[in-house]
């Protein structure tokens, strides 16, 4: 299903079938252009990415997804979470998008699920960008004793019926609040982001969801990261809480011709803080020759 946008004949709203579930994704620009898969991160939707589509969108086909389980997304029950499974569905995404490679970029989960995919079908990755994500390590140890006392909470029958009751929604408003206080971030954004924590249903699938998610490095990611084939820029915010610049200075060292662009006073949420230099790291990207050319 594809509907055009009020004002605008460049934008695309479309929804696609992933393991019987619906993933609503928006689409900008020329649609024979070259693509390029802008996934989010946790716990955000397709807006994060709204500074970065129009200006990559004037040469590109900018697709931005809701992950199943986030935005306008099922959040279905019955489906897998764990990594493994998640980055394989991310190539029935593609299968579904028609799409056999993409140019990928990730922020924070999606760059984790991004590196996954590019070290295991690298075919089908023609570039690859990675912004604050845990890529191939994990948190620094407030944020990993957090998300893995959540994961534990989840997993664990005795304690999930008071996991259920806890009000997450506002929890994420009060992380965001610096970002919201700073102009960066609009309050309506916000509430997509996060107002569905408020049902009890949105609560569930949380939980489901941190059931199956893994805080631990992976070690096999790093393993493989020198085999990555494909340009590579890593994008940072210096100032981030949650993940420690060393993970960029890895990625970039280990990554064979890995661009690194580190962005002094900005934190976790780069392409709302800065997001015109996100933009010339992007664009400089795609510029880059492949490969294959």
């Amino acid at each position: 299903m594809s509907t055009q946008s009020p004002g605008t004949d460049r934008t695309r709203a479309r929804t696609v079938m992933v393991d019987g579930a619906r993933v609503a994704c928006r689409e900008y620009g020329p649609p024979d252009a070259e693509p390029v898969l802008l996934l989010h991160g946790y716990p955000a939707d397709h807006q994060c990415w709204r500074h970065q589509v129009r200006p990559l969108s004037r040469t590109h086909r900018v697709i931005t997804p809701d992950l199943l389980g986030w935005g306008g997304s099922d959040r279905p029950l019955h489906l897998s979470f764990d990594y493994d499974t998640e980055v394989a569905r991310l190539g029935r995404l593609l299968d579904a998008l028609e799409l056999e490679s993409v140019n990928l970029v990730g922020h924070d989960y999606g760059g984790f699920l991004a590196l996954g995919f590019a070290e295991t079908h690298p075919g089908r990755v023609r570039r690859l960008a990675l912004l604050n994500s845990r890529a191939h390590s994990t948190f620094t140890p407030r944020w990993y004793a957090v998300f893995s006392l959540l994961g534990v909470a989840a997993r664990t029958p005795v304690l999930r019926s008071a996991a259920l009751r806890v009000p997450y929604a506002a929890l994420h408003r009060r992380t965001f609040a610096p970002l919201v206080r700073a102009g960066h971030l609009d309050p309506g954004v916000l509430s997509g982001y996060v107002d569905w924590m408020d049902t009890r249903e949105g609560r569930r699938w949380l939980l489901h969801y941190f059931a199956d998610y893994r805080t631990p490095p992976r070690p096999e990611l790093r393993r493989r990261l020198a085999a990555v084939p494909c340009p590579t820029a890593v994008v940072w915010g210096r100032a981030d809480p949650y993940l420690s610049p060393s993970i960029a200075t890895e990625l970039a060292e280990a990554v064979p011709g890995a661009e690194l662009t580190m962005l002094e006073e900005a934190g976790h949420w780069v392409m709302d803080e800065r997001p015109a230099e996100v933009t010339t790291a992007l664009t400089r990207l795609l510029a880059r020759p492949t490969p294959n050319g």
